[in-house]
């Protein structure tokens, strides 16, 4: 596969932190055909207050130089946030540890999720919006350095009162970084949620982000907010419909072939499922066919311009 989506495939699943499952995940990517794959590396215990374990990282090398994806991505924390005021220090050391991870390991692009915090008095989302897009620029030099591409990933609001960017809020952030090696990941789910519960038009919203995308998150759901969180099984939020799903294509309702019809992305940007492995591995093979589907339309268009 060539053109603006070069590659298309999963994110691993994640294990309880001790490498025990990282090959087995590793294979089972491989194994549908995929030729590219996420490691969900801030599962696994390789970085310590900032540095890397070297003995952790052979053992992580070693398997996963066992697979010849074309393109290898790394999500970093959950929980980073360059709006943390607290631990912004902290926050950098890791996303440090990060990209030197992304250098060894092979991973051309570190995904990072987009900021958020509750505004303190005398605050504003302009002093927020500031301290992220300085963090981002620095570690973005970083980033080139490694030959690396940071990936700024939409998130929706999980607490009432929370300042949290909005897709198009996003891509402002990294058009005003402007820098090469960082661009914007749209999630297509949390930009769905995220209109959802902010009353914003979803396809524009996408529209904002596209021209500065450079990975894609992809995962179905109904775009519903959470107004209610307790679920005592996973299924349980599957059938309300409630929340960010992480459904195969075509269980929830996202229009992926009229999106796909009418958006482009920057050149070499990569498709990614994340689609929980445990739960719908039977679907994964379908899944890989009708995204492979979606990125030609994507790829076909842009030749034809």
């Amino acid at each position: 596969m060539s053109g603006i989506i070069s590659a298309v495939g999963f994110c691993n699943h994640t294990g309880p932190g001790d490498l025990s499952t990282l090959d087995a995940s590793l294979r089972a990517v491989a194994d549908t055909g995929a030729d590219a794959c996420e490691i969900g590396i801030y599962a696994e215990e390789i970085v310590a207050g900032g540095r890397i374990i070297e003995e952790r990282l052979k053992r992580v090398s070693a398997i996963a130089g066992q697979y010849s994806f074309r393109k290898l991505s790394l999500h970093g924390q959950i929980v980073s946030n360059f709006m943390d005021r607290e631990n912004l220090h902290l926050q950098k050391r890791v996303v440090r540890a990060m990209l030197e991870l992304c250098d060894r390991l092979g991973a051309g692009v570190l995904v990072h999720h987009c900021g958020s915090a509750q505004l303190a008095e005398g605050e504003n989302a302009g002093d927020l919006d500031r301290m992220e897009r300085e963090a981002l620029h620095e570690m973005a030099e970083l980033a080139k350095g490694y030959g690396t591409r940071i990936v700024l990933e939409n998130i929706f609001t999980t607490a009432p009162g929370q300042y949290r960017q909005t897709p198009s809020e996003v891509a402002a952030t990294v058009r005003a970084v402007g820098h090469s090696h960082l661009a914007a990941l749209i999630d297509f789910s949390h930009a769905y949620i995220e209109s959802s519960y902010k009353g914003l038009d979803f396809r524009q919203e996408l529209r904002a982000m596209a021209e500065v995308a450079g990975h894609l998150h992809v995962h179905d759901s109904f775009g519903l907010p959470y107004t209610m969180k307790t679920f005592y099984h996973p299924a349980e939020a599957t059938a309300l419909g409630i929340g960010d799903l992480h459904l195969p294509l075509g269980w929830g309702d996202i229009a992926w072939e009229d999106i796909f019809s009418e958006l482009t992305f920057l050149p070499d940007t990569t498709l990614i499922m994340e689609i929980d492995s445990g739960r719908f591995a039977a679907e994964q093979p379908a899944c890989l066919e009708r995204a492979r589907k979606l990125a030609d339309l994507v790829n076909t268009r842009a030749q034809a311009a």
